[in-house]
């Protein structure tokens, strides 16, 4: 079983899982796990571990046993811990201390600030990676690169759950569209992972209290882990910049939005060419009662959740009827 020690737990009838093996030299083959069903680990829901006895539910069609509820039982959790700040922020020191009271914990992070990096993979141009110490490594990439790679072929076992931050400003609003501590947990859970985004909502990126936002991340990941939510949601967190007794609680939140972004800055280099340096982002537009920008103003930490699908549903039977001319012009009338 992956991620254990030696086990004993055998579920009836068929116990044989294949699982493929993606790293390194040894990709392309398989490999046998005779101590377990025929569930490809991916499809499985990832659970938290408990000390429940097992009952009828940890049982599946054929009285085979749901490894991966075996698994929650008998093995340690393993956070994966990302960052769009850098491996060496002070903000992922403290998320990744924070994660070691859930569980193991590996740091895949980018080796230089890449705030803004967003959705971006590193395709132009290979991607290196250095394990500075035991299970953290920096890598030349962006955040998206750094879960792609851990959760594709870097490591030798699967994580748990990705959790990305802490960033050391807020991800409010049209903020997650740009956001690449919002992109690694997007990124996760697109690859079939739990994933929070935890953000520090400090005033002019000078945060004072990184350790509120990770035990807030703390009692998050645990409550995920317990009570896990549907498979393609992402949560979004964000803390305020307090001390963790002055918060109000936690609120479930919708995004607000922001007002246009301000002019970009026109500077010149020392030979007289022009460059360019962007903008703020704009002020507080969509801000009022239920919006993440109203939550943390209040003093509670805002719990967004996000989902990858960015279909516009409502406006699909309107746009059918929008492209009938489109489909008229067509040889034959489009049909």
């Amino acid at each position: 079983m992956r991620d254990c020690g030696q086990q004993n737990v055998l579920a009836r009838g068929s116990n044989r899982q294949w699982r493929h093996a993606s790293t390194g030299p040894r990709r392309g083959r398989i490999a046998i796990d005779t101590r377990l069903q025929a569930i490809p680990p991916k499809a499985q829901p990832r659970l938290t571990r408990t000390a429940e006895p097992l009952t009828k539910h940890a049982v599946g069609a054929g009285g085979l046993l749901n490894c991966t509820i075996v698994r929650m039982l008998v093995c340690t959790m393993h956070v994966l811990v990302a960052n769009d700040d850098g491996v060496d922020a002070p903000g992922i020191r403290h998320l990744a201390d924070a994660m070691r009271q859930i569980g193991r914990v590996t740091v895949v992070a980018p080796d230089r600030n890449r705030s803004g990096a967003s959705n971006s993979l590193t395709l132009d141009q290979p991607i290196r990676v250095q394990e500075i110490e035991p299970n953290r490594f920096r890598v030349n990439g962006t955040p998206t690169d750094c879960v792609h790679l851990a959760l594709l072929g870097m490591l030798d076992k699967d994580p748990d759950i990705v959790v990305s931050g802490i960033n050391d400003s807020s991800n409010l609003g049209d903020d997650v569209i740009y956001s690449g501590t919002v992109a690694a947990a997007i990124e996760g859970r697109y690859l079939g992972h739990p994933a929070v985004a935890v953000s520090l909502v400090s005033k002019d990126h000078q945060p004072e209290h990184f350790e509120t936002a990770a035990r807030a991340a703390v009692l998050i990941v645990r409550q995920l882990l317990k009570d896990p939510l549907p498979a393609d949601t992402i949560l979004n967190v964000n803390v305020p910049d307090r001390p963790f007794a002055e918060l109000a609680g936690f609120q479930v939140t919708r995004l607000g939005n922001r007002h246009r972004a301000e002019p970009c800055v026109r500077q010149q280099d020392p030979r007289g060419r022009d460059i360019w340096w962007v903008g703020p982002a704009g002020p507080e537009q969509d801000a009022g009662p239920g919006t993440d920008f109203h939550a943390v103003r209040h003093g509670f930490v805002s719990i967004t959740p996000l989902q990858v699908d960015l279909t516009r549903y409502s406006a699909l039977d309107k746009l059918s009827r929008w492209i009938a001319p489109l489909s008229q012009s067509l040889p034959g009338g489009g049909s």
